[in-house]
């Protein structure tokens, strides 16, 4: 059996200096497996690394067929326990350089959203979900 879970995302990194960097402005904290190759951060749930793209996709034995200006195709989330902080986590990315999308808004589905995207345009939303359950780390659990 297939374990059914998630416990790492890797962003293949163009410019993984600029890109760490980044993600040390929004204050998230680097494991202490990151090396100067490699970085990995800490998260409620899963870990997320940064790996840069031309050895990602050779490890994957594949051909990098898109620049950061393409959208990928995948999205990350920070979901946050209030509607308010959708604004306020939105205001601290945009101070940190990231590129609003979206800016906050009411979502048709209840909830609150906005979108931004990082140096290398992983898109990213921040949401509010009136119905999400998290558990005592912050790992969201249901939604």
């Amino acid at each position: 059996m297939i374990p059914q879970r998630v416990s790492l995302i890797t962003i293949g990194a163009f410019d993984l200096p600029a890109l760490r960097s980044f993600y040390q402005k929004l204050g998230w904290e680097e494991t202490s497996i990151s090396s100067d190759n490699y970085a990995v951060f800490k998260t409620a749930g899963v870990l997320l690394s940064l790996f840069p793209i031309a050895e990602l996709a050779k490890d994957a034995n594949i051909e990098i067929t898109h620049s950061t200006q393409s959208f990928r195709g995948v999205t990350f989330a920070i979901n946050v326990d209030e509607p308010g902080q959708v604004d306020s986590v939105t205001k601290e990315i945009r101070k940190a350089g990231g590129k609003i999308v979206r800016e906050p808004s009411d979502a048709f589905w209840g909830g609150r959203t906005a979108y931004f995207a990082d140096p290398e345009n992983n898109l990213w939303e921040v949401a509010w979900n009136p119905t999400s359950v998290f558990d005592e780390r912050g790992a969201m659990i249901s939604f």
